[in-house]
């Protein structure tokens, strides 16, 4: 008898998340955001489209904003993921996180976790930020309750309490 398609794809993965290190065998096609969700419950990152257009699923690879629901398992590598749930532990994050509260950002807040993650990859390269950079580096997340003028409030903000 041979095997079935998932055994023949079947494969260890080590991933480090969050500072930690976690395994996975399964379907390495399967994307990071189901793994990070389902996996090991890091609810956080939330699921929109599916189809990397809305920005709710972003995480950190080695510091660089990714859409989790199409990146899958298996070609993550030995990079660092860093998750929503790691924010409140980083500088960075800590502070786009607190200036988000300061300025009564989220609305219904589906979006707020890939709004902060792609806030925070943009501070840690650009320390103050325009509103033209602001709007770049965040344009891959859709905001439906449209709050993208607090959105760059905060982002400025936060980037006016870490100088």
């Amino acid at each position: 008898m041979g095997k079935s398609l998932l055994e023949e794809v079947k494969a260890m993965v080590m991933l480090h998340i969050n500072g930690q290190q976690y395994s996975f065998e399964g379907d390495p096609r399967m994307p990071l955001l189901w793994y990070l969700r389902d996996e090991i419950s890091f609810t956080g990152t939330k699921f929109g489209c599916g189809m990397a257009l809305c920005g709710a699923c972003t995480v950190h690879l080695n510091g660089d904003p990714v859409r989790s629901c199409q990146m899958p398992v298996g070609d993550v590598g030995d990079r660092q993921i860093t998750t929503i749930e790691a924010m409140s532990s980083d500088r960075i994050g800590k502070a786009v996180q607190d200036a988000w509260i300061a300025e009564q950002v989220p609305q219904c807040g589906y979006c707020q976790s890939g709004q902060i993650m792609s806030a925070t990859a943009l501070l840690r390269v650009k320390a103050a930020p325009s509103d033209e950079d602001i709007d770049a580096a965040l344009s891959g997340n859709i905001c439906r309750c449209a709050t993208y003028r607090r959105i760059r409030t905060a982002v400025h903000k936060a980037a006016q309490e870490l100088r």
